[in-house]
């Protein structure tokens, strides 16, 4: 009975093995499977030549760290930094970049160049910050002073928007260059009411919070930066286009989810070596930020972008016509975004 019962015990046990190796076997590839799909690691072949109309900085982090993505999926990439972004934008007209870095509304509209849109990179996040000693609405800023940073930024649409909105109007805009030169203004008294972005407007409300205040824009937002190219490239290229677009997208959402991700991406590919020690403590706070305030849109932009510019840059007079009218096709080539996000 014993020898029966330890036969017994052995037989089933070595069928247990067999059987867990057998399904050990079979899970394998399906989950190796499931892990390159999830990465993201079809191999294309194709070349992007991306025009830069800046220096490389902690801004642009994000898209470096996307672009090295890129390459790991066969694509040969080269980055040009150009010394101004009119510059960058004509290399792309002229064939001579691939890929640009901007807003150009206006060198579609007016100039007729053939290039779209086709992703949105990052979203316009600037606060109204008044001192409460002077104002507490919208409505106390009519006949009153504003401080802006140019005449052809994104701050200046920005406050002729509400303006619009709020049926005011300024005494006078003033212009004075970077938001933490208006910051140290607005908290020297110098002036009482300006746009700054979202670091300097937690460092001046950080410092009073009771004398502060930030005036409410509801829904006002637009493109920062975004990406375009010759519609020619874009439709030649479809493949490259769409795993930019999904490198891109997979970058935002780890970083959105986890800021901290940017740091160690940039030891991994070895990213800004050359950043001055005192930047590199601005890096991870600067996405911690911006995952905070939805700098960095997980969708891409597409038609709802193009929407929201057109009322945006139309009120600064960048592009022309009713909002409601313009069509999104005449600026935006929406089928690599659209395929990506399985629209």
């Amino acid at each position: 009975m014993q020898k029966e019962l330890k036969f017994n015990t052995l037989f089933f046990g070595r069928v247990c093995v067999l059987a867990l190796l057998a399904l050990t076997l079979f899970a394998l590839p399906v989950l190796a499977e499931g892990q390159k799909e999830e990465a993201g690691s079809e191999q294309v072949t194709g070349e992007i030549k991306m025009a830069l109309g800046d220096i490389e900085s902690i801004e642009v982090m994000h898209l470096l760290i996307a672009l090295e993505r890129v390459r790991e999926r066969g694509i040969d990439v080269e980055l040009i930094s150009y010394r101004s972004e009119d510059v960058a934008n004509q290399a792309v007209v002229n064939n001579q970049a691939h890929i640009g870095i901007g807003t150009p509304y206006a060198l579609i509209q007016n100039v007729g160049a053939p290039i779209r849109i086709f992703y949105q990179l990052s979203m316009v996040k600037f606060f109204p910050v008044v001192n409460t000693d002077y104002y507490d609405s919208w409505q106390d800023l009519d006949g009153e002073e504003i401080v802006v940073h140019s005449r052809t930024s994104a701050t200046l649409a920005l406050v002729n928007l509400m303006a619009q909105r709020e049926g005011i109007e300024y005494s006078d805009i003033s212009y004075v260059p970077g938001s933490e030169v208006r910051a140290g203004s607005l908290l020297q008294g110098n002036i009482r009411a300006t746009i700054i972005d979202s670091y300097n407007k937690d460092y001046v409300l950080d410092q009073d919070p009771d004398k502060y205040k930030v005036l409410d824009v509801a829904d006002v937002t637009a493109s920062d930066e975004a990406l375009f190219a010759n519609l020619d490239f874009i439709q030649n290229n479809p493949d490259v286009v769409r795993v930019l677009v999904e490198e891109l997208l997979a970058t935002v959402k780890q970083i959105n989810a986890n800021p901290s991700y940017v740091v160690e991406a940039r030891e991994q590919y070895g990213l800004l070596e050359d950043l001055p020690e005192e930047l590199e403590g601005e890096m991870l706070p600067f996405y911690e930020l911006a995952a905070r305030d939805g700098m960095f849109p997980e969708d891409g932009g597409g038609a709802r972008a193009a929407r929201q510019d057109f009322e945006f840059y139309g009120v600064a007079g960048q592009i022309e016509g009713d909002p409601d009218e313009l069509n999104v096709e005449d600026f935006w080539y929406l089928e690599p975004l659209n395929e990506v996000l399985g629209m």
